[in-house]
């Protein structure tokens, strides 16, 4: 695979950690759990654990449960976005670890899939709720579909 492919798939699991903070680290551990990303011998190689997956696993299904609560921040506000930097930072490197890219670059461009996703998500929610007039527990299943399938196209692809 070709290190521009590598990034664009960084950026992409960036984007669905946008979406959703802890699919796309959930799609990440599992895939390197399965050997679909082989992260051994990386600084990454935890995310492979046994113990890993069911951690991300369980905080990820919480998530997507917390998100449809109305006390739930918006993914915009401080601490949340800074979650999905973070967590698209980390998956973006993981992804640059298992195609022999960058880890550093990965990251990087990881975490600025992060800031994409939050913004194209909170807007296209927004929109689609107040303009579109589709219920919010729609929209947000639907964003939670995405975000699972697309999480599981990226760290197939290796």
């Amino acid at each position: 695979m070709n290190t521009l492919t590598i990034f664009a798939l960084a950026l992409g699991i960036g984007m669905i950690a946008g979406l959703r903070s802890l699919t796309a680290p959930a799609a990440v551990a599992w895939a390197a759990n399965l050997n679909w990303l082989d992260l051994r011998g990386s600084r990454l190689s935890f995310l492979g654990s046994t113990v890993t997956v069911g951690i991300v696993t369980l905080l990820a299904i919480g998530e997507l449960v917390a998100d449809k609560l109305p006390t739930t921040p918006n993914r915009t506000s401080a601490v949340p976005l800074i979650a999905r930097i973070v967590t698209g930072g980390l998956c973006g490197a993981a992804i640059c670890a298992g195609g022999g890219a960058s880890i550093g670059v990965g990251a990087a461009v990881g975490a600025l899939g992060g800031v994409i996703g939050a913004c194209a998500g909170f807007f296209a929610r927004h929109w689609l709720v107040q303009s579109a007039k589709l219920p919010d527990r729609v929209v947000a299943v639907a964003e939670d579909l995405i975000a699972i399938g697309g999480g599981l196209l990226i760290v197939s692809r290796f």
